[in-house]
């Protein structure tokens, strides 16, 4: 699967279907490296992971049809499906149209606060309500997402008009790397706020995907024959 930030930002992308697999997980471009490694490492084969393009985050009044149609088409191919969304900006849409659609999601209202662990985050909020997040994705791909966007590219005298209000930018990172650790205080810099680094690693991610697929091993697996 390509796991170029550009590709998955613009396009849809997907694990090559070498094998007829049980459960299929429709996931945001900006979670397909983390998801890669989890199915990975846990030697998950029968488990394909379908993305996104992460620039749907843009347009969140998109998602919920862009997801359910997603889960349409592969309704029935796969015995389980598991939607790697949160809220995501989408007013309770999606959780609504996933429960009619009989699939789980990720809970929580987006990925900050699934890759801190939602309760965590949720004791954080109240102290942080003027805090900007950047994760390993958003900070790779900050100028796409956030700078030019905005049009701070052309204007950045903007920035006090979009930022102004906030205080600090925390850096929820999922693997400890110099190199992005130094462009997220990049990112601080240009827009003018104290900077923190936070280690989450994959948090409720990885929690709730984990469950999901011992949970469903358990309700396929085939029942012994009576000795």
């Amino acid at each position: 699967m390509e796991t170029d930030d550009a590709t998955l930002v613009r396009s849809e992308a997907g694990s090559s279907p070498g094998h007829a697999g049980r459960i299929l997980v429709i996931a945001c471009g900006a979670l397909a490296r983390e998801i890669l490694e989890l199915i990975e490492r846990n030697e998950w084969a029968h488990v394909e992971l379908r993305c996104l393009p992460a620039k749907l985050h843009l347009r969140p009044e998109l998602i919920t049809d862009a997801v359910a149609s997603a889960v349409l088409e592969g309704g029935g191919s796969y015995d389980e499906i598991f939607v790697a969304y949160a809220d995501c900006g989408t007013g309770g849409l999606l959780e609504k149209r996933c429960r009619e659609l009989g699939v789980t999601m990720i809970a929580g209202p987006h990925c900050y606060s699934f890759f801190e662990g939602n309760d965590a985050f949720l004791e954080r909020a109240e102290d942080e309500m003027s805090t900007f997040y950047l994760t390993d994705f958003l900070v790779r791909q900050f100028d796409a997402f956030v700078w030019k966007p905005l049009g701070l590219d052309r204007h950045p005298e903007l920035r006090d008009q979009y930022f102004g209000n906030y205080k600090k930018l925390v850096y929820q990172s999922q693997k400890e790397d110099a190199d992005l650790q130094a462009k997220a205080r990049d990112c601080a810099m240009r827009l003018d706020l104290v900077y923190e680094y936070r280690f989450t690693g994959f948090g409720d991610l990885e929690n709730s995907l984990s469950e999901f697929v011992t949970r469903t091993q358990s309700l396929t697996r085939p029942k012994l024959a009576n000795s």
